[in-house]
């Protein structure tokens, strides 16, 4: 049928016809209104969007909008939106957290129950579909200027080998002159380790830490000197055997403090189930499932504040408990991924938190011996925070694409800087790919199932400071290695921004925190809580009805071994695709991966081999896609490699 323009484009024509007469009597304010109206329709054309693509912004109800801070594909095809407190400081107070899942396929929202703050915490695919969440907030900064009361970290110790100690929230540590401070979470300090028998018997204190503040404001609770502090309550060989330590309590700035709490998020039921605490309390940490299933959780600011130096921990899914892991310092939410072999590759991008000399170098870290075998190349190397990272497609080759970035901390600094890394030659070297069309930091980016790679987003600035919003998007093409013109998204997103592929081929996009709404930085920013979705350019091919479709086959294909599906276009089919869905908070999606399958085709049926190597295939719920000669993918079929 040939296009026939609506209602509203013929009064947008006809609106850019009035502009043309008006502008001969120097009407610019008239100029700029019939421009956006012929913008309007020209982005509504078949042929515009079948290059381009378009967007849309879906239809939220009120009590379902949310500071998404995570976000992450369920093998159920819904999306976990997680914001915790959001950001927000009221929130946390009221101990308002919210979790909501979200259905692409009605548009329709259902609210969790949400069982700690899980602002900034870390989350990863689990081997049976579960996703794992684990940290999150147990305070929130507090900058120099608004610190009221003095505090800091307390080292609690306990000397007695025959009992563990339990503190209750609120306990109070008095120090030698007499002030006092309260606990603000409840602890429990370990037994002493007692070895030997006899006179050889040694008996080594345990300890753990807390962080106290004055019970009253002030700067005479300042105490910048090292000293023992006695803990109110205790009586005789409780009050000799376990003591506070602290270095220093001051009215510094004091920095967002972690949870230890992990839970499993189950996507059938729709429930978290609580699971077994980490060790150390973790405020933005990065998780990363390994070829065993099992996960790695590493960095992140601890229950005092402090970024935590190298202390990474192994979850197993089976014990449903942690163990202490390889330790190696990173700076918080490292961008880590799984590569063939084994080995975790560190692209150097990162969200922050950390000195600014220290974890900030690209490598290869080999967990069984613990050694980080450093990669040079990188262009604008003082750039890598707020950078965006992934594993290109597909996965078999073996190189990383890392785009944008900015400065350490509220820095000005961005670049256009896109490089690449071969980890597949015997000595790897960053090599710079095409730069982005600006400067560019906070850029979310999505492999899609014809193995393009779709950027959008980000700001040139911190937090989208000077209205900096970088609104465009585009394509990088891996075999060709160049960007190609997107359709600009609507919504600028910048901080506290996801994006992540849908089962049906289309791109979700949430959240942006920019710190203030106003060029002039002089109006507080909000939080962007519309989700707008990306159609590409094959979802409007003339032939879109004609994409393949994959019908019965295997739910569970064996590893290594072959699985045959019925699929209506299969003599088509040119290219077939394994899909881990993302889970991705603050631009570090460590998870989605497209891995390239072997296949033949025979009648209405398409035979695949699923690689044996789990470095390559880790356990958990995949996405099967399969793509023609046009270009067009099926829908996704969930499949299963436990």
């Amino acid at each position: 049928m040939p296009y026939r323009p609506t209602k509203r484009v013929k009064k947008a024509l006809m609106g850019t016809g009035v502009v043309l007469v008006l502008a001969g009597l120097n009407a610019p304010a008239a100029i700029g209104f019939a421009s956006e109206q012929y913008h309007d329709y020209r982005i509504a054309q078949p042929a515009y969007k079948a290059r381009y693509g378009s967007w849309q912004l879906m239809n939220t109800p009120g009590g379902y909008r949310l500071n998404a801070i995570h976000a992450s594909l369920l093998h159920t095809g819904k999306v976990l939106l997680i914001a915790g407190s959001g950001n927000d400081r009221r929130q946390f107070d009221a101990g308002t957290f919210t979790t909501v899942l979200w259905d692409p396929k009605d548009n329709s929202y259902r609210k969790v129950k949400t069982p700690a703050d899980l602002f900034c915490a870390g989350h990863t695919q689990l081997g049976d579909g579960r996703l794992l969440v684990a940290g999150g907030t147990a305070r929130y900064e507090r900058l120099g200027g608004d610190v009221e009361r003095a505090g800091g970290r307390m080292l609690v110790k306990n000397e007695d080998p025959d009992k563990p100690m339990r503190l209750a929230k609120g306990t109070r540590f008095i120090s030698p002159s007499g002030l006092t401070y309260h606990s603000m979470t409840a602890v429990t300090v370990p037994a002493a380790k007692k070895t030997g028998t006899g006179t050889r018997t040694k008996v080594t204190a345990a300890e753990t830490t807390v962080f106290v503040e004055a019970e009253k404001k002030g700067r005479k609770f300042v105490n910048g000197v090292h000293a023992q502090y006695e803990i109110e309550g205790l009586r005789g060989a409780d009050a000799d055997n376990v003591y506070g330590l602290a270095q220093k309590l001051t009215m510094d700035k004091q920095d967002f403090q972690g949870i230890k709490d992990a839970y499993e998020f189950d996507p059938v039921k729709e429930e978290y189930v609580r699971v077994d605490p980490m060790a150390k309390a973790r405020w933005y940490p990065t998780l990363v499932t390994l070829a065993d299933g099992r996960v790695l959780s590493v960095s992140g600011l601890d229950d005092v504040g402090e970024i935590l130096y190298g202390d990474n921990e192994i979850y197993d899914p089976k014990t449903k408990k942690w163990s202490k892991g390889p330790n190696r310092y990173f700076p918080t939410y490292p961008a880590l991924f799984l590569t063939k072999g084994g080995k975790l590759f560190y692209s150097g991008a990162n969200a922050g938190y950390g000195p600014a000399e220290r974890g900030r170098v690209p490598g290869l870290w080999d967990l069984k011996k613990n050694t980080f075998e450093p990669v040079p190349g990188m262009t604008d190397p003082d750039q890598l925070e707020t950078a965006g990272s992934l594993l290109l497609p597909p996965a078999q080759d073996q190189k990383v694409m890392v785009l944008g970035g900015g400065g350490v901390g509220e820095s000005k600094k961005s670049t256009k800087r896109t490089t690449i890394v071969d980890l597949t030659t015997s000595d790897p070297v960053y090599r710079d790919g095409p730069d982005l069309p600006e400067r560019t930091r906070y850029l979310n980016s999505v492999i899609l199932p014809d193995d393009s790679v779709f950027t959008t987003g980000g700001s040139r600035d911190y937090r989208g400071r000077s209205a900096s919003n970088v609104l465009k998007a585009q394509f990088y093409d891996p075999g060709s290695n160049s960007f190609r013109q997107a359709a600009d998204p609507v919504v600028g997103r910048n901080y506290h921004t996801e994006a992540l592929l849908l089962p049906d081929g289309r791109v979700a996009v949430f959240g942006s925190d920019s710190l203030f709404s106003d060029k002039g930085n002089t109006r507080q920013g909000t939080f962007e809580q519309r989700i707008e979705v990306y159609e590409p350019p094959y979802l409007h091919h003339k032939d879109i009805a004609k994409r393949p479709v994959i019908g019965d086959g295997p739910q569970r294909p064996s590893v290594g071994g072959k699985a045959t599906y019925e699929v209506k276009g299969a003599s088509r089919v040119s290219k077939v695709r394994l899909l881990r869905p993302s889970s991705v908070t603050h631009v570090t999606d460590v998870e989605q991966r497209s891995v390239q399958l072997d296949f033949t085709k025979r009648g209405g049926t398409v035979t695949v081999k699923i690689p044996s190597d789990r470095s390559l295939v880790p356990p958990g719920w995949y996405m099967l896609t399969m793509t023609d000669t046009e270009g067009l993918p099926s829908e996704a079929k969930w499949v299963h490699l436990p």
